[in-house]
């Protein structure tokens, strides 16, 4: 693919994310945002009530008295606004340039349908694999001494996964001359799966990423908001990057063909 096909689709990529990550920020607001608060106040509970027993009553009045550096509407708008816009643009670059590879390579399939595949692969190995082994937890409900244990094992999990997802397209690929394309898919799926299983159990789990006693509802509610924030930014992208590249490929197709009918000479 040429250059200046690969930085027309990186552009629309990055505006699909754009796009994408606006509808998320809607989901994260709407659904996300009430457990965050309900998980705050859970933990300023919490708080109190260990600091009275401990005889420190007045400890969290003058903690609450401190001024917050950043308030706490700010954080749930215009913060979180910035954060999710700001990843839907990474991703979405990286995804573009994961489609530019893609197209024409893992079968004869549309930009749309390409578009559509590579973002479903996108969100199995970046987020769903590594959520199903490490869940997403509001913030302050886990020891605060592991934060950076807990990170670590996240990041790495999604390491192991995209380099799954890569190993799998590649047996795929391979297998399919002999196999065929569909049973190849079954086999490289299968592998991918069978080998993610053999990850979960090898690594260990995050036993204090949530406290004793934190509300199992309040928990739920905030991981099926950051599944839907994802499924959302995943499938907005796909639709709208689908028909941006779709658009793209066939202008510059268009282009290319032009040369050759206006060379046809004129009878007579």
């Amino acid at each position: 693919m040429h250059a200046s096909t690969v930085r027309t689709l990186l552009i629309r990529g990055m505006l699909a994310g754009l796009i994408a990550g606006l509808f998320a920020f809607a989901v994260a607001y709407v659904g996300g945002e009430p457990s965050v608060d309900g998980s705050i106040a859970v933990e300023e509970a919490q708080a109190a009530q260990e600091a009275a027993h401990a005889g420190h009553g007045g400890g969290a009045g003058e903690e609450a008295e401190e001024e917050e550096v950043v308030s706490r509407s700010a954080q749930s708008t215009f913060g979180l606004a910035t954060g999710v816009l700001v990843y839907g643009v990474a991703l979405g670059g990286v995804a573009a340039l994961a489609f530019s590879f893609a197209l024409g390579r893992i079968g004869r399939f549309s930009p749309r349908a390409t578009a559509a595949l590579t973002a479903a692969a996108a969100f199995t190995t970046v987020y769903l694999v590594p959520f199903l082994k490490y869940p997403a937890t509001p913030p302050a409900v886990g020891n605060p001494d592991t934060i950076g244990k807990r990170t670590t094992l996240f990041f790495l999990m999604i390491l192991l996964s995209v380099l799954l997802g890569v190993g799998a397209v590649i047996l795929g690929r391979r297998l399919a001359p002999r196999l065929g394309n569909w049973n190849a898919s079954l086999v490289a799926g299968f592998g991918f799966v069978a080998v993610t299983a053999l990850a979960f159990a090898v690594l260990p789990a995050n036993d204090d990423a949530v406290k004793a006693g934190f509300p199992a509802k309040l928990l739920w509610e905030f991981r099926l908001a950051s599944l839907g924030v994802q499924a959302v930014l995943w499938v907005v992208f796909a639709m709208v990057f689908g028909f941006l590249a779709q658009k793209a490929l066939a202008a510059r197709t268009s282009d290319a063909e032009t040369p050759a009918r206006t060379e046809v000479p004129a009878a007579g």
